[in-house]
């Protein structure tokens, strides 16, 4: 659209484009349209629960480790896997299920909603065991910085 756009230009148009996208994502995660929404919004919960916190923390933070990202990753991943489980029947086979969408487990979270829940979890998790465990590489605190400040924008922030 902007092929003069700057680095720092980019990356915000970046940063906002993830933002609108988290957000449909999350209201159509929380409001699903019909039974093939249903579908989309199980596999984004799944995502949310996984992979999102991952990625984020991975550009975000120069703390976060591969270990705390596979525990949380895991740990999210587990909780929502379990939850749908619950809800929609293990591995969806009919009648296995122990509650309903319309008798949710914990407060009113449906099954579809509940990788929310699943990603606070990896968020949580992988914070502890980052912060248990020996400090991310030097490298890769290096990596993150030069995602996080583009070329060029330094003299601009004072970098």
């Amino acid at each position: 659209i902007n092929p003069g756009i700057s680095e720092k230009g980019e990356l915000m148009a970046a940063r906002v484009s993830m933002g609108v996208a988290i957000a449909v994502a999350t209201y159509l995660g929380l409001n699903p349209p019909g039974f093939a929404a249903q579908t989309v919004a199980l596999a984004f919960g799944l995502a949310a629960a996984s992979l999102f916190p991952a990625i984020l923390m991975g550009i975000f933070s120069k703390r976060i480790n591969n270990k705390g990202a596979v525990a949380g990753m895991l740990a999210g991943l587990i909780v929502t896997v379990v939850y749908i489980f619950l809800h929609k029947g293990w591995f969806f086979i009919p009648d296995t299920n122990s509650f309903t969408d319309a008798d949710p487990l914990l407060l009113s979270i449906k099954s579809t909603s509940f990788g929310s829940v699943g990603a606070i979890i990896n968020f949580i998790v992988a914070y502890v065991v980052s912060n248990a465990t020996e400090d991310t590489p030097q490298e890769i605190q290096d990596l993150v910085e030069s995602i996080r400040i583009p070329k060029g924008a330094g003299a601009a922030t004072g970098h």
